[in-house]
């Protein structure tokens, strides 16, 4: 991945695009968190209610600081020995996390990945971003640029290529305060 398309897309992010780009085993679609109208034009584009919440990704801990309370040692320990790594946790959301990407929950699912395309996407941009499958409600997540493109043709501002990571399905999902599996590992 050159540098210049990664500033590319972090442009395009920044003025509210929408993207999809390579994760650790599906397309994922992003954008800025912070952005309403570009979550809910993604919301739109997933069919995805805003109530079930959304996940952010990042280079590392310290983009999902302004997201999360602040963690124990403990709980710092735990999550290091999982990032940066295919382990989306569920943290206890900061006051100001805003609904459209918590949903209606009061935690938040959150990952640093190691995959390199969207690590290095998360630091261009300087931010963490949401990532949720690329994928209209009900289908199978991309796996391809290509069934990106399928699935929303002429609807995205950008599409990142680059080589899916080796995970065979989305992330397990982990509650960190109560330790339960949410949503187990594909296999």
């Amino acid at each position: 991945m050159n540098r210049w398309q990664l500033t590319q897309t972090a442009r395009v992010i920044h003025g509210g695009g929408i993207i999809a780009y390579p994760t650790e085993a599906v397309f994922g679609l992003g954008c800025d968190p912070l952005n309403p109208d570009a979550v809910q034009n993604l919301l739109a584009l997933k069919q995805r209610p805003m109530h079930k919440g959304l996940i952010l990704i990042a280079a590392d801990i310290a983009q999902l600081t302004p997201f999360i309370v602040p963690l124990t040692a403990e709980a710092e320990t735990q999550l290091a020995e999982t990032w940066p790594g295919p382990h989306t946790w569920l943290l206890p959301a900061h006051a100001n996390t805003p609904r459209w990407i918590r949903g209606r929950h009061n935690t938040i699912a959150v990952r640093v990945t190691a995959h390199p395309i969207a690590a290095a996407l998360c630091r261009t941009a300087g931010h963490a971003l949401i990532s949720t499958s690329a994928n209209p409600a009900g289908k199978a997540p991309a796996i391809s640029a290509l069934r990106v493109r399928h699935y929303f043709p002429n609807m995205l501002d950008k599409i990142l290529h680059g080589a899916l990571g080796t995970e065979t399905g989305p992330t397990p999902i982990r509650d960190l305060t109560t330790q339960k599996l949410v949503r187990p590992a594909s296999a």
